[in-house]
Order: C-alpha cells, then structure tokens, then sequence
C-alpha cells in the first residue's frame, strides 16, 4: 500500500504559513533532502489555494529539482469547484476526500507527497492518513501565521532521521503511529 507523506516547512513554533517569510537559506543538504523526498514520490495532494498560487508560479520556474517534479508529477486537487487555471497533470477531487485518499493508497505507484497546503495536512492528520512527516524547522520564531499544529489530536510519532544543515535548518523525518 502508498504512503501519504507530508513535507513542511515550519518556522521552530510550528508555523508553515508564507515559509518564504522565514526560509532566507536553502543550502545544499536542504536540496538534497527535496530531492530524497521527491524521487519516491509519484503523485501529490495540494489544497486549492496551494493549487492556484502554484500553477501561477512552477509551470515558469527554473528552481530545481521542484520545477521539474511539480510540473511532472500527478497532482490532485482537493476542492468544491474546478479551478479556473489549468496545469498539466491535474485532477480534482470533490469528492469525499478520506475515501479519495484511502482509494489512492491502495493503488499501485510510489509516495503520495503533500506540500504546503497547511490546512489539508492538518486535515489529513487529523483522520489518520498521513503516514510520514518530513519537516524542515527554521531556526527562527515567526509568532505570526498559521501553525502547522494547533488543535491537533494526539498523534505518537517515532524520529526516523534527524540532520542539521549547514545553515542551522533541522531536517527531521517521523513515521507517525497507527
């Protein structure tokens, strides 16, 4: 069965909202972290607002290696209505989205990625579906914007990796507990 894996970028008090507010580095261990989580990912679920911010931006951008795996990979889209923009390799799901998931887990491919997309996440930890947690932690407090856990339910979760980059980011890799 796939796996659902959510890669964030949080600030050290768990907020993820505007991370380009509070990333002023992405080093070469940074790169090389993207690149591990996306080259076992072949499909990966975005919110809406993720979904039309992003369409605007990656179809044009030469930042790698995101550029050419967003463009690349299947994308569904978790919303009640079409979006207006069109980006290759889209689909939207408007359905139920915990059995659209559950239905997508149990088809045959590589890791379902989830990237930004704050308020899916959470929703998605909330019901159990999300099954790693990879997280980038600036070395900063933001104080302001949405936080990656607030109100969560209890989750046990075990550190499968840890690593310091160069420029004080922790990359930390959890496997959440069933």
């Amino acid at each position: 069965m796939r796996k659902v894996v959510a890669y964030e970028l949080v600030a050290v008090d768990g907020v993820a909202e505007d991370p380009q507010d509070f990333f002023t580095e992405f080093d070469s261990v940074m790169r090389e972290n993207l690149g591990r989580v996306i080259d076992n990912q072949d499909a990966v679920l975005l919110g809406r607002r993720t979904f039309d911010a992003w369409a605007d931006f990656w179809p044009n951008s030469t930042i790698q290696p995101f550029a050419d795996f967003i463009n690349t990979v299947q994308k569904y889209v978790v919303t009640s209505s079409t979006p207006e923009c069109t980006w290759a390799h889209s689909t939207v799901i408007d359905t139920d989205l915990t059995s659209a998931v559950v239905e997508l887990k149990k088809q045959t491919g590589r890791d379902i990625g989830i990237h930004g997309s704050i308020s899916l996440t959470k929703s998605l930890l909330a019901s159990g579906l999300v099954d790693e947690l990879r997280l980038v932690v600036a070395p900063v407090l933001q104080g302001r914007g949405q936080r990656l856990f607030d109100e969560q339910t209890s989750t046990r979760m075990a550190l499968t990796r840890t690593v310091v980059s160069p420029s004080g980011y922790l990359l930390l890799d959890y496997v959440l507990s069933k």
